[in-house]
């Protein structure tokens, strides 16, 4: 069993910048496609951006030129950039690994107007 643990949420003011971090408690050589979704309050969890293990990445359309996806398997890390956050990107951000199918709990990112 693997843990992903986030971190590197907050509160940030529009147009500011925040870098989540996603430590897994094993090793994610293997793991196909690791990603980062979020979900707003009063909203489903949605795609943020996923990175498979040969570094091809895809970004929800929100997020393209803002957010950039990134992972180091030696570290056992995937990362997510944020920058020029707006108050919509308010929500839980969450790692995820495809498969094999673990989440992270959760890291709460805040951007006041």
């Amino acid at each position: 069993q693997v843990q992903l643990v986030e971190s590197g949420g907050g509160l940030v003011q529009a147009g500011g910048s925040l870098s989540l971090s996603c430590v897994a408690s094993g090793s994610i050589f293997s793991f196909n496609v690791m990603g980062w979704y979020r979900q707003a309050p009063g909203k489903q969890r949605e795609l943020v951006a996923i990175v498979t293990s040969g570094g091809t990445t895809t970004y929800a359309d929100s997020v393209k030129g803002r957010f950039t996806i990134s992972r180091d398997n030696a570290k056992n890390t995937v990362y997510l950039q944020m920058n020029s956050l707006k108050p919509d990107d308010t929500a839980v951000y969450y790692c995820h690994s495809i498969q094999p199918y673990y989440w992270g709990q959760g890291t709460q990112v805040t951007v006041s107007s």
